[in-house]
Parts: structure tokens; C-alpha cells; sequence
């Protein structure tokens, strides 16, 4: 595993944002483990998560593209800090872009913030985490319906690893359904290998009860057991 992703699993762990005990995501699935990306507060802490964020899509989509988009809430932010750290770790001018959850009617008019999108524009879409592969559905089609850009794929900090609407994993399904590229920071399988029996901070992570728990969440709901 690259130094990186150790780095980032343990930034989480610091931050807070990855947390282990009894949760519901999104798509409604009660899960031992939950990453919130909410807990990121502070400025250091963006700019760090920006910099991650920023080696894991110049590792799967290189930096020759035009627009970051991150929807909102949670990616407005996200896109901000990658954008930055897209600038000054490979000196490329990103233009971010979100979208509003309502129409603005006056000054800057639209769903959209940010740089606007344009006819052309090659488009990677930012996220947290995906579970079931909900959001892009929303996603896609707020892009689309701006201009004729071409969507390369979508980063996200934690691929889950487990099954979208199928038997496939979310990120497998949104690949073959909408001819997306993905990719993550890190994996939910390189967390559990990292982290497993190993003392960080003077306390074990993840033990044999957690452990545990998320074999049994992943019969249920991984495409393989972790």
C-alpha cells in the first residue's frame, strides 16, 4: 500500500471521520463503520484532504481535464480544496463548479456556482464516499443539462466496497452504466488490512469484535468478503 493511503487512513482516524460502531448510510443499509467527511472543520485539515484528493485523481484521470465538480452540500467543499491542491502540487488551473440544491433567480442566476461549465469540458466528479451509487444518478444529469461536456469519471475519498443496486459494486455498476471511470483514495478493504490488530494513537482500531461485524456486513452486502 502506498505511503499515502496509510497517511490518509490514519488522517481520517485523527479527524474523526472514519468511525466504527452502529450506523445507517444513505441507501439505508445498517453498517459498523461510517465515513463523514462532515468532520473535516478546520483549514489544515481541507488542505490536507485537498492534497490527497488531488494524488488520487492525478493517479486515475491525470491532470488534463477542465472542471472539478462536487455536489452539493458535501462536495462544495471538496472540490474547493482539490482544486487548490491541484494548483499547487501539479500547477494546473482546475475550474470548480457545485451545484445549488435550489435555483438562484438573481445575481449569479442558476443552479450552478463556480466556474461554469462549458461545451467540450472534460468533467471529474468529486464525492465522499458512495455506497449505492445514488448520488451520481442525481449528479449526472445537473451536468449534462448545463452544457455538452464530457464526464471522465468520478473520485471519492472511501470506495466502500460493497454491492450498488446488483451484485456488482457501486462503483462497478456506475462504470457500466454510465461508461464512468472511478477511482478512491483508498479502499474500505485497504482500511480494514491497515488498521486490523494494529495500535495506533495506543489503541487498537479495529479488533477481532469489529473485525468481526464487518465480515458479517460484507457477507451481506460486499460483493466478496473483505
Amino acid at each position: 500500500m502506498e505511503q499515502y493511503k496509510q497517511e490518509f487512513i490514519e488522517f481520517m482516524v485523527d479527524c474523526q471521520v472514519l468511525k466504527f460502531g452502529d450506523f445507517v448510510t444513505k441507501s439505508g443499509r445498517k453498517t459498523p463503520f461510517f465515513v463523514n467527511t462532515g468532520f473535516y472543520r478546520t483549514g489544515g485539515q481541507l488542505q490536507k484532504l485537498g492534497s490527497y484528493y488531488a494524488k488520487a485523481i492525478a493517479q486515475k484521470f491525470g491532470t488534463d481535464f477542465d472542471v472539478l465538480f462536487g455536489p452539493a452540500y458535501k462536495g462544495i467543499p471538496l472540490c474547493v480544496a482539490a482544486s487548490i491542491a491541484l494548483s499547487g502540487q501539479y500547477g494546473k488551473e482546475i475550474r470548480y463548479c457545485s451545484n445549488r440544491k435550489e435555483v438562484k433567480d438573481h445575481g449569479d442566476r442558476g443552479i450552478l456556482l463556480g466556474g461554469p461549465i462549458q461545451d467540450k469540458d472534460r468533467v471529474v466528479i468529486i464525492e465522499d464516499v458512495t455506497t449505492a451509487g445514488t448520488s451520481i444518478r442525481e449528479t449526472l444529469p445537473i451536468i449534462r443539462s448545463a452544457a455538452k461536456a464530457d464526464v471522465l469519471g468520478m473520485i471519492v475519498s472511501v470506495d466502500r466496497c460493497e454491492r450498488g443496486t446488483g451484485e456488482k459494486s457501486a462503483l462497478d455498476e456506475i462504470h457500466d452504466t454510465y461508461g464512468l471511470q472511478t477511482g478512491a483514495i483508498v479502499t474500505m478493504k485497504e482500511v480494514v488490512e491497515y488498521l486490523y490488530k494494529r495500535e495506533y494513537r495506543g489503541e487498537v482500531i479495529i479488533g477481532d469484535e469489529i473485525k468481526a461485524r464487518i465480515d458479517a456486513y460484507y457477507e451481506q452486502y460486499g460483493v466478496k468478503s473483505l
